[in-house]
């Protein structure tokens, strides 16, 4: 038998159950891993509430790092014993073991650890799309990201001073300012003292920015679109402050032709190659020490304390990742 959090309606944290289940056995293409380390991400709130809403009783979380337990029929890519992440596999990473698709693994180089990759890979595969597919930052480039002292926005940090760009991160706090420069941000606003668009309007002498990078959603909207240059790209990634709706597309016309998208992971990295091209530029960055995803300690949590972590992910306490320990 084995541990795994589930939850038999929508709501708060409390919510999510422990309970036991049977060790699953791997279907034809499947890997059965037994997780060393869960990575915990905003969008597992979503789930958890509704906001994104799964057919119950579900499991939770899609990202993990452990070791081969077994392979279903036509795996030949990984074998057991064989250490790997994943991060966009069936819901249910919350747990001892979980069966996952042999397409959405990637192996673990020998110098990151299980903590490492979990704690960066669906950050890191998220920075990589944001960065360098939806809009290709380039070297010099001025451009903002809201919430740059959360575990997207550190990494975001990092990943901008590798490539010589200029990341103007807006932060909750003094404390969370430090860390996001501290990470590589050329610039930090705190949104609770000062006017984002104006502040970025200072920085870049009026001129503001052709990208702004947003996962806050519902509250930055507004400030994110005035940043923004004559026929600038609004990225807008997540919810955290709840969901953009209702919105009046002129507006977009009104504030200067502007262009607005709404990516996922999922709708880059499609199948193993994709997936493969950016773990390696991922754990390139990692294993260089150009991206340090280590996470404090108490930012650990044991598998039986799901509810605390969310709790505390969601009061906005934390910074850069935090850890599931099975």
């Amino acid at each position: 038998m084995a541990k795994r959090i589930q939850i038999s309606q929508h709501g708060g944290p409390e919510v999510m159950q422990l309970i036991d289940v049977a060790i699953p056995e791997p279907a034809a293409g499947e890997v059965v891993v037994e997780n060393k380390a869960i990575g915990i991400n905003y969008i597992d709130t979503y789930m958890r509430t509704g906001l994104y809403p799964a057919a119950l009783p579900s499991g939770l979380g899609t990202e993990a790092a452990g070791v081969v337990k077994s392979v279903g029929d036509g795996v030949t890519a990984v074998k057991p014993g064989d250490r790997v992440v994943y991060a966009q596999s069936a819901l249910g990473a919350y747990s001892e073991f979980h069966a996952v698709h042999v397409d959405k693994l990637a192996l673990i180089p020998d110098n990151i650890s299980f903590e490492q990759a979990a704690a960066s890979f669906l950050k890191g595969l998220t920075v990589h799309y944001l960065l360098r597919q939806t809009y290709v930052v380039q070297p010099g480039e001025i451009f903002l990201f809201q919430a740059a002292a959360g575990g997207v926005g550190l990494i975001a940090c990092q990943w901008a001073k590798a490539l010589g760009a200029h990341l103007i991160g807006t932060v909750g706090s003094a404390e969370k300012a430090q860390r996001a420069k501290a990470a590589g941000a050329w610039a930090t606003i705190n949104y609770r003292e000062e006017d984002i668009a104006k502040r970025v309007s200072e920085l870049t002498d009026g001129k503001k920015v052709r990208v702004v990078y947003d996962s806050v959603g519902k509250d930055t909207w507004e400030a994110s679109l005035d940043c923004l240059q004559r026929r600038g790209l609004m990225v807008s990634f997540g919810n955290s402050s709840g969901p953009v709706s209702g919105v009046n597309l002129a507006i977009l016309n009104q504030k200067g032709s502007l262009y607005v998208t709404r990516p996922s992971l999922n709708g880059y990295v499609t199948n193993r190659d994709a997936l493969t091209s950016a773990s390696n530029e991922l754990f390139s960055l990692i294993g260089s020490g150009a991206i340090n995803v280590d996470v404090p300690e108490q930012q650990k949590f044991a598998l039986k304390d799901a509810q605390q972590a969310h709790k505390t992910l969601e009061s906005r306490a934390t910074q850069g990742s935090s850890l599931l320990i099975p």
